[in-house]
């Protein structure tokens, strides 16, 4: 069974992932190829099943030439700035913890059109599902806010672990097969990620 996409940003996430096919021409084939998915996984995204994660949706706006903030959105954006600020009030649930392995991204630029980074508020959830590591083009950094969180990599075949404090910080290449967990209840960060 699957889940309903509960936002407006989640159900434009699914929205954006067609149009910007179509408009490049491609079937879903060619765009799961491209970025290293399943025509089925891909299908599953453009008809709301399932939510990508933040590390996949990257490999599909790469795929794409596009902007991954475009998916992040709200339909209705207001012009462009050089200067973006989002309210408190403003921020936006991006994925719930239900929808994309536990993992609760807030928004905190989505304002912003034609970035290379992506800020996120981030939740950790503190199960994993086995075997699900993430890996995507760019950089990421993230910044302990509260709790602990451990974060584990795959580096040259081998499994390396770091546990992470409020306060801590940890910058990584994103290619890295990477993910983290809760350690402690309402571990949360704030996520950087660059792209080009």
């Amino acid at each position: 069974m699957s889940n309903p996409l509960n936002t407006d940003v989640e159900r434009n996430i699914s929205k954006r992932v067609i149009e910007r096919r179509i408009e490049c021409g491609i079937t879903q084939e060619r765009l799961a190829e491209a970025a290293g998915l399943t025509k089925g996984y891909i299908s599953k995204i453009e008809n709301g099943h399932v939510v990508p994660p933040i590390g996949t949706l990257v490999r599909i706006a790469n795929a794409l030439d596009e902007d991954v903030a475009s998916f992040l959105k709200e339909p209705e954006i207001g012009p462009e700035d050089a200067v973006c600020v989002v309210r408190a009030d403003e921020r936006q649930t991006v994925v719930r913890g239900a929808t994309a392995f536990g993992y609760d991204y807030t928004s905190l630029a989505h304002k912003k059109r034609s970035k290379h980074m992506e800020p996120f508020l981030f939740t950790f959830p503190d199960q994993l599902q086995k075997g699900v590591s993430f890996e995507h083009e760019g950089e990421e950094f993230i910044f302990v806010l509260s709790g602990e969180v451990e974060f584990e990599f795959t580096i040259d075949g081998e499994p390396r672990a770091y546990r992470l404090q409020a306060g801590d910080s940890l910058y990584f290449e994103s290619h890295i097969p990477h993910r983290g967990r809760s350690l402690a209840e309402d571990a949360r960060a704030l996520v950087v990620i660059y792209h080009d």
